[in-house]
């Protein structure tokens, strides 16, 4: 074969496997997304997550994101109960964070976070897990400290 027929079989092979690899929504480097419930005094609310499970995915988090949709958000799984810091380094969009304990609590909730800030923004005691939902969207959907999330990550305990 030629030099750029090559090149275009090879460009249209890539983007076959890309077609073929990757679900419907989700950007190629994106986790998938996963349902998550809280359970509010008010109902339930529902959102679908992308969930951080390693260190690779934890650090990176939502930094460089233009926008978050109100019904979408991230869940930082940290495998064991700790105490944990976030910050809003390189990330544009302000934040609620909702740090969890282990049986699915909400133990405490940062809102409307600084963004591009390296201001430490701690948990407060040893949480599991935090949830990273658009900037207003507790104080809009009358999430509360106490309020319970529905998700696998704390169904096992």
């Amino acid at each position: 074969m030629r030099p750029n027929l090559l090149a275009a079989v090879r460009g249209i092979l890539a983007l076959a496997f890309l077609l073929v690899v990757c679900r419907p929504g989700t950007a190629v480097g994106q986790a998938a997304f996963e349902p998550l419930t809280i359970v509010t005094a008010s109902g339930p609310r529902r959102f679908e997550v992308e969930v951080a499970r390693n260190d690779d995915e934890r650090a990176r988090g939502l930094m460089f994101r233009r926008s978050l949709a109100a019904d979408r958000g991230m869940l930082f799984d940290f495998a064991k109960v700790e105490p944990v810091s976030m910050w809003m380094q390189n990330t544009y969009i302000p934040l609620d964070m909702l740090f969890i304990r282990p049986d699915g609590t909400v133990a405490r909730i940062a809102e409307r976070t600084e963004p591009l800030s390296t201001r430490i923004i701690p948990s407060g005691e040893p949480v599991l897990a935090v949830l990273e939902l658009a900037g207003g969207s507790a104080g809009r959907l009358g999430i509360r400290p106490g309020d319970r999330i529905e998700h696998p990550l704390f169904q096992s305990r």
